[in-house]
């Protein structure tokens, strides 16, 4: 008797035990899902953006080599786009890309303008060569989503080690770029989202096995390596750090393939550090393979948490 009562004490101890981890998970998932979900959205925004103004960059370097050199070289002009005549007017010259449909790899469909000027005797392809971009419209959607960001804005660009994104593979291993600026973005939800940018792009590889390596070169207050800093889309202030270097690998549709942002929103106290390069099973991809999530490691007030999220 003694010992059946013993076993019935042992079932109820080990449910109540139960039910208290069961509590404290829900409690913590809970938690995690409340204090990240800003944070998601952001690397979600930062990921789309950064994968529109890599294939706008693009397009403008092999438009800027067609112009140079009167045909096109290697890599080949803007697909589903209109180039614009050059004009001159006093010391500048102007020319745009008019978009109307699919890029070259039917990732993304673009609409709008880009402006791009540049001093009369500068050539793109030398060393320390400056143009300005200006977005007029430049509407993006991404094919597999649906979803669609629409940026307006003025960018700097400087080719640092001069060359064209083209001649990778040729005899040519890298090509520095350094861009600053101011933007805007619209989602196709209507609502908005205002950043600077001060970034440094290394292209590497070759024709259509491309690999562009990010860093942040931005520094405001307290925060350095900063890539984007701004208001989100959710009217809060962020800044954004890289602190390894981030990987997007043309053969991956230009998402992200490796390396670590931190996302801070200090009126929020809150935090979140992502780190690209994961499987469908949370594990890092190995060798070829092209990553379908993110890490993502998120702090607020104390509390902490880590989720894995699906690329967008």
């Amino acid at each position: 008797m003694k010992s059946n009562k013993i076993i019935q004490f042992s079932f109820l101890l080990t449910a109540m035990v139960g039910f208290s981890l069961a509590g404290c998970n829900k409690d913590k998932l809970n938690q995690g899902s409340t204090d990240i979900t800003t944070m998601q959205q952001l690397t979600t925004d930062e990921i789309n953006v950064e994968n529109a103004m890599n294939d706008a960059a693009t397009d403008a370097d092999a438009t800027m080599s067609f112009r140079g050199n009167q045909k096109s070289t290697g890599g080949g002009l803007p697909c589903n786009a209109t180039i614009d005549s050059t004009s001159i007017l006093h010391d500048s010259i102007t020319l745009f890309i008019t978009y109307d449909g699919l890029n070259c790899n039917g990732t993304r469909n673009r609409t709008g303008k880009i402006e791009i000027k540049k001093a009369v005797h500068t050539h793109w392809g030398q060393a320390g060569a400056t143009v300005r971009y200006k977005f007029i419209n430049y509407t993006v959607t991404r094919v597999s989503t649906g979803k669609s960001i629409t940026l307006n804005g003025t960018k700097t660009f400087q080719n640092v080690t001069g060359g064209f994104v083209w001649q990778l593979g040729f005899g040519v291993t890298s090509i520095i770029h350094r861009i600053t600026g101011a933007m805007q973005t619209t989602f196709d939800d209507g609502t908005i989202r205002t950043w600077n940018i001060a970034r440094q792009v290394t292209y590497s590889g070759a024709h259509n096995h491309m690999m562009m390596t990010i860093d942040g070169l931005g520094s405001v207050g307290e925060y350095n390596n900063l890539i984007t800093w701004g208001t989100s889309r959710n009217n809060e202030i962020f800044y954004t750090q890289i602190t390894q270097s981030v990987k997007h690998k043309e053969l991956c549709g230009g998402d992200p393939v490796s390396g670590i942002t931190i996302h801070q929103i200090p009126s929020e106290n809150k935090s979140a550090t992502i780190t690209f390069g994961y499987d469908n099973n949370n594990q890092p991809v190995t060798g070829d393979e092209c990553p379908t999530k993110y890490r993502l490691d998120w702090q607020r007030n104390g509390n902490s948490g880590t989720k894995y999220v699906l690329l967008p």
